[in-house]
């Protein structure tokens, strides 16, 4: 890399092994040398937004997701009732759900239990923009056709994943 007149950053570095969790275990561990530079070995790191982790299970892509979504709608409840509907449904859009499509193709393939943590940020979107509560039960039999959105959650769809996935 001297060659090329490159040189590591040693604090913005990471070295990811990715392997299957049986093969996690015969991983080095600790920093490894590149040059005269010691890298540090990370169990997930971060690309372009996406969450990488070593087993490829994009645990810590959903969790990081997850956890962006739902403070954004924790943010936007204490001024939802300063807000039209029209505004609030803007702001959904734009602070949670542009953060669930974004790279969604690297969620193919990705476990029904992941795919339910992603779905439950669209649940709890809905419920704010209609002023249900957490507790509802989908099931229960409905009083009022504005109640109605209440039984049928908002689907998680993103191009290229498969429906039945979840």
């Amino acid at each position: 890399m001297t060659s090329n007149r490159l040189q590591l950053n040693p604090t913005k570095t990471e070295i990811l092994w990715c392997a299957s969790a049986r093969r996690q275990q015969q991983i080095p561990v600790g920093p490894m040398r590149i040059g005269d530079t010691a890298v540090s070995l990370v169990t997930a790191v971060r690309d372009l937004g996406v969450h990488l982790d070593a087993d490829m299970s994009m645990t810590a892509h959903v969790t990081a997701t997850v956890r962006s979504c739902f403070s954004a709608l924790r943010q936007i409840r204490s001024v939802r009732h300063s807000l039209s509907r029209d505004a609030l449904v803007a702001l959904i859009r734009a602070l949670v759900v542009t953060k669930l499509d974004y790279c969604c193709s690297v969620m193919v393939g990705m476990s029904g239990t992941l795919l339910r943590r992603l779905q439950s940020v669209l649940n709890a979107a809905a419920r704010l923009v209609f002023s249900a509560r957490s507790d509802h039960n989908a099931t229960a039999p409905r009083t009022s056709q504005a109640e109605d959105h209440r039984a049928h959650p908002v689907p998680f769809v993103c191009p290229g994943l498969p429906l039945s996935a979840w």
